[in-house]
Formats: C-alpha cells, sequence, structure tokens
C-alpha cells in the first residue's frame, strides 16, 4: 500500500525501547506477563489507527513537528539508554533494574560488582569489536556491505558453537534457552480495552505511531533520493498504519521502516516491495523450523549485537554540524538527549518538541524589521546591516516586515516601527541632513494578515500622520491587498501610496520632496503622487 519501493519493513530499536518502557509504567511484565503482552498488541493497534487516520486525513504535517535536531538528539539518547540497558546482558547479572535512566542504571550496576561474570565480559567485548571490525570495513568500501550485514548472523552462530563446545552456560555465560517453535496465533481476541489500562494504551499507540512515522517515512525519502522517485507521505501513513493494524490482529508489536535492514535490502538490488515478502517468508521457515538451534545461542552475544547497532544511531557528527550552523537546533538536540539520558524517553521527546514549537512561535511573536538602503547606482534595496555600502534615502526611512501580521506579532511590530521612525528622527536631528518626511513599509513578506495586523497598521498610519509624515506601502500580497480593502484601509490610506517596489516608491517620494515647495499644500502633493 505504500509508496517506498526499497523500504524493509520490521520491528526498529527506538519503537521497541519506546513500547517496552511506556508499558513498564502500566502493568510490569514481570509480574504480569500476559497481560503485558495483551497490552503490547493493543498498543499496536491504536498506533496503526493513529498512522493510518493522519494519512487518511491528510494530517501528515504533524510529523514534521519532530525536526531533524530533534529526531538526532532523540535516537542518540534512545541509542544510549539501550546500550546502558545491555550492561545486564554483557555483565551477566541476573536481576537488573526497569528504569531507563542512566542514574538508575549505574546503581543497578555497580551495587552488584560481586556478581559481575567475567567470561560473560571478556565474551561481548571480542563480539562487540568484531562486529566494530566489520562495519568498519562494510564503510571503507561499498562493495563489502555484505560483511556488516552477515555479522550479526555469524556472530550468533559462532556464539552458539562456543557455548555448545565448551558448556560456558555452566561457567556465568547465559544462554536463551527453550524456544517456542511455530508462529504465533491470532491475536484479536487478546486485545484489551480494559479502561484501567485504555489510557496507557493509547498514549504508547500514539507516541511510538508517531516515532515510527517519522523513522519510516524519513528512511524511505533518503533511499528514494538514490533512485529518483518520488515518495508519498500520506500512502506511506496509510499502508504503515493498515500493517500495524493486521500485525496487532497476529501476534505482532509495532512494526516500522528500519534503517539497517532497508540498507541491506537497498543493497541487494530490491525492485520492489515484494522483497518484504520474500523476507517474510525467511522468518517463517525460521520460526517453524530453526528455532531449536537459538537454544544455546548466549545473550550477552545479543547484547554485543544491540549495542553495536546503537552506537551507529549516535549521531556525534550531526550534533556537532548543528553546534556551528544553528545553536538553537543543538540545544532542541541536546534538550532531547538529555532528557532521554537523565530522566525518560517521555520527559526527552516533550522537551525538545517543546523546544521546536517555541522556536517557531517566536519566528511568529518577534519577527525581523529591516531597515532597508539603495545599493549605488542600482535600483536595489537591501539591508543596510548586512550590505555595508547599502545608503540610507534622504528624507526616507524603509522598513522591511519579513513574517505574516497576526495577532501574535502585531503589537509588537507596532512598537518596532514606532522605534524604528524615534530613532531615525533623532539619528536625523543630530547630523543635521533633512528631516524624515515618508514612512515605507516593504510588504513582499507578509503573505497574510488578520484583523488584529489590520488594526496595527491603521495605529501606525495615524501614529506617522500625527509626526507630520507619509506612509506608503509596497507590494502587500494578493490575500493581504483583499482584507486591506475589506477593511476600508486603502481608502483611508489612498491607492495611490501602494506601490510594487521599494524603488518606485522611493522615486514618487524623491519627486514629490524636490517638486513641492514647503508652502504647498497637501492635496497639491497628493496630486503630484497622483501623477507619480
Amino acid at each position: 500500500m505504500g509508496s517506498s519501493r526499497d523500504l524493509a519493513v520490521g520491528t526498529v530499536a527506538v519503537g521497541s525501547l519506546l513500547t517496552g518502557s511506556m508499558l513498564s509504567d502500566v502493568v510490569s511484565p514481570t509480574d504480569d506477563p500476559k497481560l503485558y503482552l495483551h497490552l503490547a498488541f493493543t498498543a499496536t493497534f491504536f498506533a496503526g489507527l493513529f498512522e493510518a487516520a493522519l494519512g487518511f486525513f491528510r494530517l501528515g504535517f504533524i510529523v514534521d513537528f519532530l525536526s531533524h535536531a530533534t529526531i538526532v538528539g532523540f535516537m542518540g539518547g534512545a541509542a544510549t539508554v539501550v546500550c546502558l540497558q545491555q550492561l545486564k546482558g554483557i555483565l551477566g547479572l541476573d536481576r537488573f533494574t526497569h528504569e531507563t535512566d542512566i542514574i538508575s542504571v549505574m546503581r543497578s550496576v555497580f551495587t552488584q560488582t560481586h556478581k559481575w561474570r567475567w567470561e560473560s565480559a571478556v565474551l561481548g567485548c571480542v563480539f562487540l569489536f568484531y562486529l566494530l571490525l566489520a562495519r568498519y570495513f562494510s564503510k571503507k568500501k561499498a562493495k563489502l556491505f555484505w560483511i556488516s550485514a552477515m555479522a550479526p548472523l555469524t556472530s550468533v552462530i559462532l556464539g552458539s558453537l562456543l557455548v555448545y563446545l565448551t558448556h560456558a552456560e555452566k561457567h556465568g555465560v547465559q544462554v536463551i534457552g527453550q524456544l517456542k517453535k511455530g508462529i504465533n496465533p491470532a491475536s484479536v481476541m487478546d486485545l484489551d480495552f480494559d479502561s484501567r489500562y485504555l489510557t496507557g494504551a493509547i498514549k504508547t499507540g500514539i507516541v511510538t505511531g508517531i516515532i515510527a512515522l517519522a523513522e519510516g517515512i524519513a528512511v524511505g525519502r533518503s533511499f528514494a533520493m538514490f533512485k529518483n522517485y518520488h515518495i508519498d507521505g500520506n500512502k506511506e501513513m496509510i499502508a504503515f498504519g493498515m500493517m500495524n493494524i493486521a500485525g496487532s490482529c497476529t501476534s505482532c508489536y509495532l512494526t516500522a521502516g528500519p534503517f539497517s535492514r532497508s540498507a541491506v535490502n537497498f543493497n541487494a538490488g530490491c525492485k520492489t516491495a515484494v522483497s518484504n515478502i520474500v523476507m517474510a517468508f525467511a522468518v517463517m521457515i525460521t520460526l517453524l523450523f530453526l528455532t531449536p538451534l537459538f537454544h544455546y545461542t548466549p545473550l550477552v552475544v545479543l547484547s554485543s549485537i544491540i549495542i553495536a547497532a546503537m552506537l551507529g544511531l549516535i549521531d556525534y557528527e550531526a550534533a556537532i554540524h548543528l553546534w556551528h550552523v544553528d545553536k538553537f537546533d543543538f540545544v532542541v538536540c541536546m534538550s532531547a538527549y538529555i532528557g532521554v539520558v537523565f530522566a525518560n524517553i517521555e520527559i526527552g521527546l516533550i522537551l525538545a518538541i517543546g523546544l521546536s514549537i517555541l522556536r517557531v512561535l517566536l519566528f511568529i511573536a518577534r519577527p525581523r524589521t529591516l531597515v532597508l538602503g539603495n545599493i549605488p547606482d542600482t535600483k536595489v534595496y537591501r539591508n543596510i546591516d548586512h550590505y555595508q555600502n547599502a545608503n540610507n534615502v534622504p528624507g526616507l526611512l524603509i522598513l522591511e516586515i519579513d513574517s505574516p501580521i497576526y495577532f501574535a506579532n502585531s503589537n509588537y511590530l507596532r512598537e518596532r516601527i514606532s522605534r524604528w521612525i524615534d530613532d531615525e528622527e533623532d539619528k536625523l536631528k543630530s547630523s543635521g541632513d533633512t528631516g524624515l518626511q515618508y514612512v515605507v513599509l516593504d510588504m513582499s513578506a507578509v503573505g497574510n494578515i488578520d484583523t488584529s495586523g489590520i488594526s496595527m497598521l491603521d495605529e501606525v498610519k495615524k501614529i506617522i500622520d500625527r509626526r507630520g509624515l507619509k506612509l506608503a506601502l509596497v507590494n502587500p500580497g494578493a490575500e493581504v491587498m483583499k482584507k486591506l480593502n475589506k477593511s476600508k484601509f486603502l481608502e483611508t490610506l489612498g491607492h495611490e501610496w501602494i506601490f510594487l517596489t521599494v524603488g518606485e516608491a522611493v522615486g514618487a517620494c524623491n519627486y514629490i520632496l524636490h517638486s513641492c515647495k514647503p508652502n504647498k499644500t497637501s492635496n497639491e502633493s497628493q496630486k503630484y503622487s497622483n501623477n507619480v
């Protein structure tokens, strides 16, 4: 149902971590594993329902609130938490904390130093080194991608053989043990809509669904760029949603589009989504016939595989890049990381999204107003702070507003415009230059305006009139002009004081300044303006 040809679907580490930690707050997986399992299916059902609804109602823009900086910090924090949780397997510990914050994990690790198993730790370090080495060689030469792709499987095989031949399970190396053989049954009747747990299941479903969508669509788009085709985000949402709804009825938990699996799919030369069907059959054969082979698989090898995978998600280079390019984005990234690592996943996510939304609100509530000057020997007008050779036009103050005008920023803009006028008049008085006569507002970037914005313009005009100055507007958008006309503001201002370009506005003002004598009436000045 999706539009991606390369995306390989399956479980992802971040989604698994989210589901596990959020459901653990509702019910303990050790005290009531059956209920925990049923709630996992229920959360998956709600995740699918939410994803499909987003696609059906074309509300994909919600995912865009997860900015690049948020994703980098969140995934880095989640990967750090997962790595810390794997210390249980690496050190061969039987009991471990269910908390995800770094303080709880470290306390659990260092209060059990007498239970550390050096055999398990040595084995884990050896396999971790092998996995990282395989990834290094695969990155060096693209043709050797299969080395990294096969490394987890070979680790499991070698680890199982080593334990089987040396009986390491008797010397502190924990193994998986007996696995249930066969395909899990249908789980339609296991969905739990009990009011006591419904809120937790819905919350888990929505949060994990958003993360799964953000990661899956981003992965799909990245591979689509390589092959130069288009990804329809809403189709992907419907596909993910229907997949998770169906999965919740067949003993599956949250499914998304993992990057590593999609990369293997892409490098193997897949052409269509049929590759997922082949993958599904391979998993089915494994479940039906090959599960006894995993009896001697050491848990420390699985921990090493997970740590190696998670280290690839800690993108410190992206964080450094954010620092050099945009400090606020870096703060958002680090907020997500610190929130996840030192508190929990929900707090990290809320912090990062909250800061991202705050930034958007700041852009809206505090738009820039720039003073424009003329580039010598041209009719081009640019910000005098950025262009040192841009000159102020005598008798004119040219201001550019670079955002739509709404109730949230109208008061701020009125104050800023008044302050610019005061500063300009004070500067002209101190220098003895020609007094200020005109205020020109460049509204090229003002795509829309509401009634509060229109009231603000009306107040600005009154302030300018009281000072004996004249207001001119440059290039308001079609929507802005429509509203200014309906509100009768254009009649108050005068249609002749609307110009297409700053150059035309400056030309008209200069014409009046140089043609009109000081004793001429305002009607005569208006006549000159009309002629222009």
